[in-house]
């Protein structure tokens, strides 16, 4: 008996090995290989498929090298950003594909069909949110369908024009303590050789701080810190993010990020938990109404009412509220604070445009504080930033993959598949953009977006469709009146001290500072 009950025994656990060793080669090998035969029948061209790491290692050593080398005053970054993938794209062509582990990238360079995949977001999803990358942000970013859909609802009115006009004092203070600290610098010699960076870092930090939470950057000083370090180490980490529980590992990395990450949780919460509390006394809300925490808390709060109270079904939880004030302080700080670096570095490297703009600043404004009506008639300003955006944009790539068999232009792909969408290549493709496509030419929107592109699928620094960045006009507000207050107090040129280094970390980053010398006007 006890024979046969072993040997039952041995005969499972044999089974239980045998599935697990074929699901392990189906995963690293036999499906890789049968979707690589599927790729290339259909006109697609890459490297061929190397066990487990595919394009990994290639990939990583190839960038690592590309931060070492500045590169001259030039705009056109690719071999330095993704040098890999400008590699690939060199080599293979367009309709070309890369390997993220055993799973094939698909480039997408067709506006038509970037269109198309971003837009139809019930086909094309964002990939499952690896363990890694939530340890920086989740919520509105990376979820997807009915949760999406009901945090978009809730967070809407955050970011409505009327209330975005309210933070217009807010952001003011913000840009006139960094307009007083460089005006110290200059004061003795009128000029001053200064590395705006982390001023600009400092002012969008103090902004989101204020117009989100209604506290100063000094109070908000350890989320940001936290985040910038957490940033670092996951863009490091999600080369290997294809590997099945590596976030499990422990690693030193994948300890930090750990112990980043729970930091991070307690102080969130511990302000959202706060305010939650000052929202329940009557009156209360309404003073708090003034920032995007409150708007966020009081419109959850309706929701939750309207569905008599059922938080489950209808509102956000308190790890939700949580996981959107990462974002926000992330995504909120980071993409203007780039935005206005490489503003600067570019009107440096082209004095004329930074001339022309600083003139339709004193015609609309003088010396007043930049107003909310005024904002719309800064044409050129308006012109310049959305060619920065065209050159450096904040989503420098952008990756969708199908659950089911689907057809997208001519081919025919499988469930599983990635689309990678590399928005610094297609907004210097020469074929959307024309020949000066490398070349700054704010010219190129002075009879706005739609004319300047021949169709939706070609400028996209916040993406498109419906999963749009929520906070892009946000950022554009905040970073009109920050320009249009650094145009009336100062002019400013490149140092001989900078280097133009940008790379990738989550965001396009001038990887060595961004060294100006300021003249005080």
């Amino acid at each position: 008996m006890e024979v046969t009950v072993c040997s039952v025994g041995l005969a499972f656990g044999l089974i239980v090995l045998v599935s697990y060793a074929w699901r392990v080669l189906n995963w690293v090998w036999w499906r890789p290989k049968r979707l690589e035969r599927l790729l290339r029948q259909q006109g697609l061209k890459g490297n061929p498929y190397r066990l487990f790491f595919g394009d990994t290692k290639d990939m990583a050593i190839m960038s690592n090298e590309a931060t070492l080398r500045p590169l001259n005053l030039t705009d056109d970054i690719r071999p330095r950003v993704f040098p890999f993938h400008h590699q690939i794209i060199t080599e293979y062509g367009k309709n070309s594909f890369i390997w993220k582990g055993p799973i094939p990238r698909v480039n997408i360079m067709d506006p038509e069909l970037i269109n198309q995949i971003l837009t139809k977001n019930n086909i094309f999803k964002k990939p499952e949110v690896s363990p890694i990358l939530k340890q920086l942000f989740d919520g509105l970013a990376q979820i997807e369908d009915e949760k999406w859909a009901k945090h978009r609802k809730i967070m809407n009115p955050a970011f409505h024009v009327e209330k975005l006009k309210h933070l217009l004092p807010a952001m003011h203070l913000c840009c006139n303590e960094v307009m007083s600290k460089w005006e110290a610098l200059v004061s003795d010699k009128g000029s001053c050789d200064v590395d705006v960076l982390p001023y600009l870092n400092n002012l969008t930090c103090d902004v989101i701080s204020r117009t989100a939470f209604g506290s100063s950057y000094e109070q908000g000083r350890r989320i940001f810190e936290l985040q910038k370090e957490q940033a670092i180490i996951v863009s490091r980490a999600l080369l290997l993010d294809y590997i099945p529980g590596w976030s499990f590992v422990p690693t030193k990395k994948n300890k930090r990020m750990k112990e980043i990450n729970n930091e991070l949780q307690i102080l969130l919460k511990g302000i959202i938990n706060r305010r939650s509390e000052r929202a329940m006394k009557i009156g209360e809300i309404v003073n708090d109404n003034d920032d995007l925490l409150g708007i966020l808390v009081k419109s959850n709060q309706n929701k939750i009412q309207e569905h008599g109270g059922n938080k489950k079904d209808a509102g956000m939880s308190i790890d939700d509220i949580a996981e959107e004030c990462k974002l926000f302080y992330f995504a909120g700080q980071e993409t203007t604070a780039n935005l206005l670096a490489w503003t600067m570095v570019l009107l440096s490297m082209h004095p004329k445009w930074q001339v022309r703009a600083r003139e339709e600043v004193w015609q609309v404004f003088g010396k007043n504080k930049p107003d909310y009506d005024g904002l719309s008639h800064l044409k050129c300003v308006t012109m310049i930033l959305n060619e920065v955006l065209r050159l450096y944009p904040p989503a420098a790539i952008l990756v969708r993959v199908i659950n089911d068999d689907t057809r997208i232009g001519e081919l025919n792909l499988p469930a599983g598949v990635h689309f990678m969408i590399p928005t610094v290549l297609i907004h210097r493709d020469c074929e959307i953009w024309g020949e000066d496509a490398k070349e700054f030419n704010p010219e190129r929107f002075s009879k706005g977006i739609a004319k300047a592109t021949k169709n939706q699928g070609s400028f996209f620094p916040f993406g498109l469709g419906p999963r749009i960045c929520i906070g892009n006009n946000f950022a554009m507000m905040e970073a009109k009146i920050a320009l249009a207050m650094i145009l009336q107090r100062f002019s400013f040129e490149l140092s001989p001290s900078y280097t133009h280094a940008p790379f990738f970390v989550l965001t396009l980053q001038p990887q060595n500072g961004v060294h100006l010398i300021l003249h005080k006007l």
